[in-house]
């Protein structure tokens, strides 16, 4: 490293250590935040220290966070993208490519999915013309079961695309096997649960494919970012085609002639050795993300451990705490999993003497963040009404969670205090209305 190099770093170091705010908790003035970074002096230095070196594209950090984060999640191959939604988007498209020939999924085929969850899970169905089977969750682990699953395979189903809800798993083993002895895609969206496990097996290896996200409340960030992964190498080359503007090429940016055949290819009705570079097999996308992105993910993926056991530890800390409160519906986490939780969830019991916006209000005003279950019933938001899709079975899970179901965080950054704190409210508030 050169001198002056060394000396932008020092300074940067110095800044941080400057600016590092007041870590001071005061109840009831200081923000609780139902997510968000944890971010230190060495995140801050591989930002300025990869923003130096001016490679403002996908370049050396991305190749190799991909694959430092493709062995970390025990998958052959991961790519990098500028969001989670992202992502997804590029495994379900992928799942249509001509290039999977009988087994590409074609418009008005469906796809198994619940009806509780974020949009970008369901999304990317509707966006390639697919049509999504929607089931209800449990209240206990806001996941769906195999047996809701297994009843909503029909005659059209040709894939399966669920999340695991707020980081507990569902049960994806069963899942899997379901989608085996049926000839299904499985994708998970993992974006919430990074880390977890299901039968002693890390979420995000059952499937075909998995996505994440590095959006600031997930658990590493890039400020924004996502990923596929898969150890299904053909899959593995569809989602780089999609993301890289659907080229054929996978030559990587400022690389020429990586297959040694660059002006040798004859493809489609182009005349023959036609520039490889400028081939495209695919209507795809641009979904990369940058160097400065993946500098950052580098050294938050270094401290990946430490943020899994904190969320652990938080989670296991208000679920003592609130242990036994009347009118609250505590989670509990799926049966032979360990989650990496990414919210602790609760719904209060309609026969409660208080309502979910009570108790929200309660909090918010107290200064502790709180967000919804992300849609509630996506049958019942304004997007999704007269869209193609099909209800198998009831949803009224999933219309309970929409009326009466709320998170708060247990995400690193929150200390014994504040989650303390948390509790204290919660229980002071169910005990004025009991």
């Amino acid at each position: 490293m050169s001198d002056s190099k060394q000396r932008v770093l020092d300074e940067v170091r110095g800044y941080h250590q400057e600016t590092a705010p007041d870590r001071e908790f005061i109840p009831g003035v200081t923000e609780i935040w139902p997510s968000g970074a944890v971010l230190d002096e060495e995140d801050r230095v591989a930002i300025v220290e990869a923003a130096l070196t001016l490679r403002i594209a996908a370049g050396p950090s991305s190749r190799k966070f991909e694959s430092a984060f493709a062995k970390r999640l025990k998958r052959r191959k991961a790519h990098l993208t500028n969001s989670g939604s992202s992502a997804n988007l590029l495994a379900v498209s992928a799942l249509t490519s001509h290039q999977l020939g009988d087994r590409r999924l074609k418009p008005g085929d469906e796809v198994i999915t619940v009806a509780a969850g974020f949009p970008t899970t369901v999304n990317p169905i509707l966006q390639n013309g697919l049509v999504p089977v929607f089931v209800d969750v449990d209240l206990a682990t806001y996941n769906t079961t195999a047996d809701r699953v297994a009843r909503a395979i029909g005659p059209k189903t040709r894939a399966i695309v669920i999340a695991h809800a707020l980081g507990n798993p569902f049960e994806v083993a069963e899942v899997a096997q379901l989608a085996q002895d049926h000839g299904l895609f499985l994708i998970e969206d993992n974006c919430d649960a990074v880390g977890s496990t299901y039968d002693g097996r890390i979420t995000g290896t059952f499937g075909d494919m998995t996505t994440v996200s590095f959006y600031p409340a997930h658990h590493l960030t890039m400020g924004e970012g996502g990923c596929v992964l898969t150890s299904d190498l053909g899959l593995a080359r569809i989602v780089e085609s999609l993301r890289d503007w659907g080229r054929d090429c996978w030559c990587e940016p400022g690389k020429n002639n990586t297959c040694f055949k660059r002006f040798e290819y004859q493809m489609g009705d182009l005349p023959a050795g036609y520039d490889h570079k400028y081939i495209f097999s695919h209507v795809g996308y641009n979904l990369k993300g940058t160097d400065i992105q993946a500098a950052l993910g580098l050294t938050q993926l270094a401290k990946l451990d430490g943020f899994i056991e904190a969320r652990r530890r938080n989670w296991r800390r208000l679920r003592e705490s609130l242990d036994g409160v009347p009118g609250l519906l505590l989670p509990e986490a799926t049966p032979r999993s360990d989650p990496s939780w990414f919210g602790f969830v609760l719904t209060v019991d309609p026969k409660a003497p208080f309502t979910r916006a009570e108790l929200v209000a309660h909090l918010e005003e107290r200064k502790i963040g709180t967000r919804r279950l992300f849609a509630g019933n996506l049958t019942r938001q304004p997007a999704y009404i007269g869209r193609p899709h099909r209800v198998v079975g009831d949803l009224t899970n999933s219309d309970i969670i929409t009326e009466h179901t709320f998170w708060i965080g247990v995400y690193p950054g929150l200390t014994d205090a504040m989650l303390d704190y948390m509790t204290a409210t919660i229980k002071e508030f169910v005990a004025q209305h009991g």
